[in-house]
């Protein structure tokens, strides 16, 4: 076994929170190690967005993140904004595009930014397919047993994310450590996830492929974007951003015509009384939605037939249709993890852990999660310059 390395600080996750902060850290000089389990750094950059990595949004803030302590985020994001790191992708010469909702994409490969966070890790060490056996700590130093090397530094960050997306080798690895160190958790569940649908819902499998733009609402929270009806439930960014928010047990409420004033029903039967609604939906939804809602609904086969009344009922389900989903699909499809290492018990300057000086958590790791749509990324970014900068 190899002597122990001289190390300032050694960051455990080469994911983008990892890199970012042996970035910013390695250029102030210090020496970094980053070590991995996976066989290569980036793994979730480098399947998010369709390949093409949606690396930040304009419109980060700190409303847009779910916490226990939802004010633990402005620090960390108001030093290290969406345009610190678009001017770093630039730096690189990264072609880049903006999608809706203010999501920034590379114009080619998700590679490209995987690249580039290595370039900047240039004075550190990164080592993958390193595996983590122990972890000791003797007041003063961090002793890491990983693969066949044993280092220590004065210095350790959890960056290892949460558990989604156990394929790409998430573990709870960075709760397991958080605990053995005295450190509380918020509890871990699955966010921006697909739900499931059950029992009187089942109706709406026969719907799976359809997509159509609705308002979702759950735990207070509301999203005006696409709903995909599945095989096991309910998706789409709607459905996802909702996910972060809803809990188990509780309704999901659906407006289907959000852009409708009231009492387009009333005009429909004065205009065309002998229309039949599902004519009348499949006007703004999919034919196959349209179909099913109506069949729900059960108005008379005409307008004509139903009273003001009546459609008025008819109008305010359809802006208000809700479900009671069974589940979600777990942490193996969910994007990110809601929950994770409580930030009462970090600086929101560094990062550092309150009890345990020389001991930072950082990215997904940290109960802060954000909205879909590079958000996420965001907070990695910045989360990691404000421990780099501290190391």
């Amino acid at each position: 076994m190899s002597a122990p390395a001289p190390y300032d600080a050694i960051i455990l996750g080469a994911g983008g929170a990892g890199l970012m902060c042996a970035a910013v850290a390695s250029q102030r000089g210090r020496r970094v190690l980053v070590l991995d389990h996976a066989p290569e750094p980036g793994r979730k950059i480098l399947i998010s967005g369709g390949g093409r990595c949606n690396f930040t949004n304009v419109g980060a803030a700190p409303d847009r993140y779910l916490s226990a302590n939802p004010h633990f985020a402005r620090s960390a994001l108001a030093r290290y904004t969406p345009r610190d790191f678009l001017d770093l992708v630039e730096k690189h010469h990264i072609a880049w595009h903006e999608k809706t909702l203010g999501q920034l994409f590379c114009d080619g490969s998700a590679r490209q930014i995987v690249a580039m966070l290595l370039a900047e890790c240039a004075g550190a060490t990164v080592r993958c397919d390193c595996p983590i056996r122990a972890v000791e700590h003797d007041g003063t130093r961090f002793r890491i047993s990983a693969g066949e090397r044993e280092v220590e530094a004065p210095a350790l960050v959890i960056a290892t994310g949460g558990p989604s997306i156990p394929k790409l080798g998430a573990t709870g690895f960075a709760y397991d450590l958080a605990k053995r160190f005295g450190l509380k958790l918020v509890e871990p569940r699955p966010a921006l996830v697909p739900l499931t649908l059950g029992g009187d819902e089942a109706l709406f499998r026969s719907l799976s492929g359809v997509a159509t733009p609705v308002e979702a609402r759950a735990g207070g929270a509301a999203f005006r974007e696409a709903a995909l009806f599945t095989h096991k439930g309910m998706s789409g960014p709607a459905i996802l951003q909702v996910s972060s928010y809803w809990r188990h047990g509780e309704a999901v409420a659906i407006d289907f015509l959000p852009d409708t004033r009231p009492g387009w029903l009333r005009d429909a039967k004065r205009q065309r009384p002998r229309a039949r609604l599902p004519a009348i939906l499949a006007e703004s939804l999919p034919a196959r939605l349209a179909d099913a809602l109506a069949e729900r609904i059960a108005l008379p086969a005409e307008l004509g037939n139903s009273s003001d009344k009546v459609l008025d009922a008819a109008e305010r389900r359809l802006a208000d249709w809700t479900f009671r989903p069974s589940g979600t699909e777990g942490f193996a499809k969910a994007e990110v993890t809601v929950g994770g290492i409580s930030t009462a018990e970090l600086s929101q300057k560094t990062m550092e852990a309150r009890k345990v000086p020389g001991l930072y958590a950082i990215g997904e790791a940290v109960d802060v999660t954000g909205w879909l749509g590079g958000y996420n990324f965001q907070w990695a970014w910045a989360s990691g310059v404000a421990a780099g900068q501290a190391l």
